[in-house]
């Protein structure tokens, strides 16, 4: 890649993209020998942290909030513990900001008013409307997504519909986004050094659940496996409810290495439908019991992402991030 420069910025000229003329800023920027690069290669840059000021409003007094990003959940008690609590983690680290949260589900949003009475949770487009009308000029938005699959492009659609709205939008990236290359951080490396995970016992493994996605970025999962090889932690295996690496995959390697005791654990932001039926529920075909009819002994620890106060922790760095380029 050796026509891609970091950290420069990069401006969008094309009046037909995006409206009005204007900067957007991304990690990348083609190098500056590419000559009248047409919109569209210069859109294709736009990957990492992203940014955009609105040239019609640059002289709008500065009045800044901070928009968290989740899908939500139904389940009341893991919401308050994980997603409550990353949104409190990063309220703490920016005290006196306005900060506020948004699900991106609106079937979650349903659910919640039907089962509590009402919700507290609106949806991202209302939540923005609503801080434009209140005069706020500059927002950062915030996803509490685990990797960059369809929940974050929902985010990114966002940015894209609402920044001409405001004055200055960012938006941070998910939990694990750069992987180490071209100079970058390694995202991936760092969220699973930050698990909590069981010490390794010989005759023993870990199997994480994660989600899964139709998207190509499943194959993050592939990079994340890899990663917590080069931890030493061969005995944890990932795998997805709705995606490649599945259970069976796991079984198969678990037989060949010979391991007895397995525990299970969700790699979800929250203990939600997934973690408490599909992966540790009492049915036939819940993954648990999938596990013991093969003969393994199966415990569960029901510790979801958001319960780790050190990937919480990734998450305020990925908000931080967002927030230093809104103010700067």
């Amino acid at each position: 890649m050796k026509n891609w420069k970091k950290f420069l910025v990069m401006s969008l000229t094309g009046a037909a993209l995006l409206g009005v003329s204007a900067t957007t800023h991304g990690t990348y920027q083609l190098n500056e020998e590419v000559a009248n690069p047409p919109a569209a290669l210069q859109m294709a840059t736009q990957i990492g942290m992203l940014e955009y000021e609105n040239p019609t409003l640059r002289y709008a007094a500065d009045k800044d909030a901070i928009v968290v990003l989740s899908f939500g959940t139904t389940y009341r008690d893991t919401r308050a513990k994980t997603i409550d609590a990353t949104v409190g983690q990063i309220q703490n680290a920016h005290r006196g900001v306005k900060v506020v949260t948004a699900f991106t589900s609106h079937i979650v949003i349903k659910h919640i008013i039907e089962n509590e009475g009402s919700c507290p949770y609106a949806t991202p487009e209302e939540t923005l409307e609503q801080l434009r009308r209140e005069g706020y000029t500059r927002i950062a938005l915030v996803p509490l997504a685990v990797v960059p699959g369809m929940e974050y492009k929902y985010d990114v659609a966002l940015f894209h519909q609402y920044k001409s709205e405001f004055k200055k939008m960012t938006l941070a990236t998910p939990l694990m986004y750069w992987q180490g290359q071209e100079n970058q951080p390694d995202d991936v490396l760092e969220a699973m050094a930050a698990l909590d995970l069981p010490k390794y016992r010989k005759g023993t493994a870990v199997l994480l659940m994660a989600h899964g996605t139709p998207d190509p970025s499943n194959a993050y999962y592939s990079v994340m496996q890899a990663k917590l090889n080069a931890l030493g932690r061969n005995d944890v295996h990932i795998y997805t409810v709705e995606g490649w690496p599945n259970l069976e995959t796991c079984i198969t390697a678990l037989k060949a290495d010979g391991v007895e005791n397995v525990t299970l654990m969700p790699l979800m932001l929250v203990a939600g439908d997934h973690a408490n039926n599909d992966m540790a529920g009492d049915e036939d075909d819940s993954h648990k019991v999938i596990l013991q009819n093969e003969g393994f002994n199966v415990s569960v620890r029901m510790k979801p992402l958001g319960e780790n106060k050190k990937i919480r922790q990734l998450f305020v760095n990925h908000a931080d991030e967002a927030w230093d380029a809104l103010t700067k």
